[in-house]
């Protein structure tokens, strides 16, 4: 479905783009042509990875010939990891217009770039008319790599014809990434949700930094192209390029550390496709592995030494924001359970941790908590005992008690510990990424400024619309920017291996923190 070989090597971006839409219609989504990207091991290089994207067609504005590519300047550099994070990394970017021939140097050392291997284009329009956003086109570039050895940290540049980051004057834009290892070991992650373009994001980004994560998960509501956020056609204020500027803040981050998103209901963005997707799938190149990449590109799981990741996407199952509710027929909750189950018999996995947008347990007096996580998810957490769950959506830093049955089975007090082999799941709520904060009914509690109440006053949404309860979760509640850290330890078989988990305020106070304890396998 892409340019054929043949013509591709002798025609410039620009024209493989205008090849692609005199060819197919606008109202269609096309699927991007195999693209030999090249794979790496060790110093070598072998060919062979592929790598797909379905975009809207394209319209390019004309004279990009004209441009000399010496003045165009690669940004927003982000990276992800692919089906397996010890050996598969994807680095993503963007450029302000079409260039010729874009591709990656990678190497072992920073003096030895000289391996070069192409990268796929995704270009995205967005017509005159949609919302705030001017008649222009956006252009993702993705470069995945396979094949890498685990645990090791390799140089990248990435550029294009007439911009070679192998050249001297521009040593100051190589990147690095670094694989998982191959065996468990200790190590940190980071996450949050809900930071759009703003002062508090890039405070936070620049705290992440210093934590020196092995990822970061983003809980969903990336950038806030799309205000509104109820995933329709009729959302107003649009404005694609919120995009440039949120991947121009988060590149000091994303550039050397994998960014695994889930989406929320910002992210949908009605005018690309009809999943709201469109736009997400030219920005990002995450895991192929859930159930339907198609309609749920965000759905998708990953393991990083003793640890199982699953990212879902609770817009299928959100009676709140119903844009997307059902979309994907039950499948995604069917392959929750698999992946839990598979996850939970390994040998080699101590802790399964799970992030999505929309919150199980809230008590915000914005969105509070949503029954479709209740009904569809909460009982399989309980059922094969996930660790942690993260989520953004409510704009604070919200964790509750250890929970089972809607009930709360142990208080866990700052600094406690929980055993959810026999107990139950603990909920975090850190959507304090940088967007404008919401309210609690209660009073904040936080460590060193802890209040105390066994009953909040808080609401589900469910089918039937808001369901008001009074709960006694809600252990601690911080109405300001932050972020969380998980700190990861495993153990010796048949002793305590341990997610250190802590609440980071924007100041880099500590806000919070528990341990979540079983034992290794």
């Amino acid at each position: 479905m892409g340019v054929p070989e043949k013509l591709a090597g002798r025609m410039s971006m620009a024209e493989q783009h205008e090849y692609l839409r005199a060819r197919f219609s606008r109202r269609t989504m096309i699927r991007g042509g195999a693209v030999t990207l090249g794979a790496v091991t060790g110093g070598a290089f072998m060919p062979g990875a592929t790598a797909q994207a379905t975009v809207p067609t394209q319209r390019v504005a004309a004279a990009v010939e004209s441009i000399d590519g010496s003045l165009v300047a690669p940004f927003g550099r982000h990276l992800a990891f692919g089906n397996d994070p010890r050996t598969e990394i994807t680095v993503s970017w963007q450029v302000p217009v079409a260039v010729k021939k874009p591709f990656i140097r990678i190497g072992a050392r920073p003096w030895d770039l000289s391996r070069k291997i192409e990268a796929e284009v995704r270009p995205l329009h967005t017509p005159a008319g949609v919302g705030a956003s001017g008649d222009h086109t956006q252009y993702y570039l993705h470069a995945e790599l396979t094949r890498l050895r685990p645990g090791r940290t390799y140089y990248y540049g990435v550029g294009h014809q007439g911009f070679d980051p192998a050249e001297p004057h521009l040593a100051g834009t190589l990147g690095t990434f670094t694989t998982a290892p191959a065996h468990k070991g200790p190590f940190t992650f980071t996450a949050f949700g809900d930071e759009g373009v703003s002062y508090h994001g890039l405070a936070n980004n620049a705290l992440i930094l210093g934590q020196n994560p092995a990822f970061h998960l983003h809980a969903g509501d990336i950038a806030y192209g799309d205000p509104s956020g109820a995933g329709e056609t009729t959302d107003t204020g649009f404005d694609s390029r919120t995009w440039d500027q949120f991947l121009h803040q988060t590149e000091s981050v994303a550039k050397q550390i994998p960014w695994m998103p889930a989406y929320g209901n910002h992210d949908m963005e009605a005018w690309y496709s009809p999943n709201g997707y469109g736009g997400e799938e030219a920005r990002w190149n995450l895991p192929d592995n859930g159930p339907d990449a198609k309609n749920l590109p965000g759905v998708y799981s990953f393991v990083y030494g003793n640890t199982a990741v699953i990212s879902l996407d609770a817009n299928d199952i959100s009676f709140e924001i119903p844009a997307n509710l059902g979309m994907s027929g039950g499948t995604q909750t069917k392959w929750l359970e698999v992946q839990l189950k598979k996850f939970r018999a390994s040998k080699d996995i101590d802790f399964i941790v799970v992030f999505f947008h929309h919150c199980a347990y809230c008590t915000s007096t914005a969105h509070a908590s949503e029954g479709g996580v209740r009904q569809e998810w909460v009982p399989l957490f309980e059922k094969y005992t996930v660790d942690l769950v993260i989520n953004g959506h409510n704009h604070q830093y919200e964790r509750t008690d250890v929970i089972k049955g809607d009930k709360v089975t142990k208080k866990l007090p700052i600094g406690g510990t929980a055993y959810p082999e026999t107990e139950g799941v603990v909920y975090v709520t850190a959507g304090a990424a940088g967007r404008g904060l919401y309210a609690f009914s209660a009073p904040d509690s936080y460590e060193g400024h802890e209040h105390e109440t066994d009953s909040v006053a808080s609401f589900v949404n469910t089918k039937d619309g808001k369901v008001h309860e009074t709960v006694a979760w809600s252990r601690v509640r911080y109405l300001d920017y932050s972020f969380l850290r998980v700190d990861v330890t495993p153990a010796p078989k048949g002793r305590q291996a341990t997610l250190k988990v802590s609440g980071i305020a924007e100041t880099g106070d500590r806000i919070d923190h528990f341990t979540v304890a079983r034992k290794a396998k």
